[in-house]
């Protein structure tokens, strides 16, 4: 008849003479551990701190290695007095044979911040590199499409134009919108105290036609469809399609990249006036309701207020912010390793990077530009 399991359990005993003994009964396997392994902690913390108590271990009905480690371990590492069944002698002689050496303290290197701006660096050089390289093979792509026309991918072009575009205007008009009131409505706080009121119309022209409409659209772009097209390259190198392509010699540049490189170049200034035109209605209604500038004085003074050639600015800004995020975002796209991880982070690192360059080259774009359009 085989005898009742019990969980694991401690308890002391004082006995007669005066002397501690510590009961030790139950299953101690693994699994029968770790539910009580909160209650058994403590009780043996606190009872492995009385080196004269001696442990009895003849109630122990089974024990595993890792049973035995667990009490080990809570012992420190160092055999007490104990009764034992002969049975689980070996278990105990094996542990005690074995040095478990502390691990080692990890030296602080001078030299890690160094090491890592130069992994920093060398990372940056290899984009760079890999991006020129993209960049030229798209050039030969263009000049083999414009002497074989019939290659043209017009279809996969116009998907783009329809995924980057039309289905952005929900939301580049919204932001747009917004970003116009509350540009206006501080605007005017300001303006009221000089009674300036009028240079409402020069702040929200020149400041949105310029500068807002263009980098709104070009991060809201980068965002939205530069994460879409590097995840979806990234989903055909992971599922094997871009080896397919390549297995039955389809350039994945001429028919991947390139029609996502034109439909930006091409959606993003138009993306460009709609933000611009929804931006300069909220700034309107703002200067209406804020400042009494009726929509007929805003809509007259507006085109004195900004010279045309800011609105081709704006206009060109969007059509290099486009090519730019598209290239960022195909570069990433296609530098993913076949795993969900890097799918992951080079979606995040693709989106980070398009915003930065477009930042960086709007800066630039100003410092050129700075003569042009007052």
């Amino acid at each position: 008849m085989e005898s009742t399991i019990t969980p694991p359990h401690l308890e002391r005993i004082i006995d007669t003479d005066g002397t501690s003994r510590i009961d030790v009964r139950g299953v101690w396997l693994l699994r029968a551990i770790l539910p009580h392994v909160l209650v058994l902690r403590p009780q043996l913390a606190a009872y492995a701190k009385d080196d004269k108590a001696q442990w009895d271990l003849r109630g122990v009905q089974q024990l595993d290695a890792a049973g035995a480690l667990f009490l080990w371990r809570m012992w420190g590492r160092q055999r007490p007095s104990m009764l034992l069944k002969p049975e689980y002698e070996g278990v105990f002689a094996d542990l005690a044979s074995k040095r478990f050496p502390a691990p080692p303290k990890m030296r602080r290197d001078p030299l890690k911040l160094l090491l890592n701006l130069g992994q920093e660096l060398l990372s940056f050089g290899q984009n760079v590199y890999a991006i020129t390289l993209l960049a030229g093979n798209l050039l030969l792509d263009v000049v083999y499409l414009v002497r074989h026309p019939g290659a043209i991918p017009w279809r996969e072009t116009s998907a783009n134009i329809h995924r980057t575009g039309s289905q952005a205007l929900a939301i580049t008009a919204l932001v747009g919108f917004l970003v116009g009131v509350v540009l206006s409505y501080l605007s005017a706080i300001q303006l009221k105290n000089y009674g300036a009121d009028v240079f409402i119309i020069n702040i929200l022209g020149l400041g949105i036609v310029r500068e807002l409409g263009p980098i709104l659209a070009a991060i809201l772009v980068a965002g939205r469809s530069g994460s879409s097209m590097t995840a979806q390259l990234g989903v055909m190198r992971v599922t094997r399609e871009l080896d397919a392509l390549s297995a039955m010699g389809i350039s994945h540049t001429q028919r991947l990249v390139l029609p996502k490189i034109v439909a930006l170049a091409i959606t993003l200034p138009l993306l460009v006036l709609w933000s611009d035109m929804a931006a300069l209605v909220g700034g309107m209604l703002s200067a209406d309701l804020q400042l009494g500038i009726g929509y007929q004085q805003f809509l007259h003074g507006l085109p004195a207020a900004v010279p045309i050639a800011n609105l081709w600015l704006g206009v060109g800004k969007g059509s290099v912010f486009g090519i730019l995020v598209a290239l960022i975002a195909c570069h990433y796209g296609l530098q993913i390793k076949p795993n969900t991880e890097s799918l992951g982070a080079s979606t995040t690192d693709s989106v980070v990077t398009a915003i930065t360059v477009v930042i960086i080259v709007d800066a630039i774009f100003a410092v050129i530009f700075s003569d042009v359009g007052f």
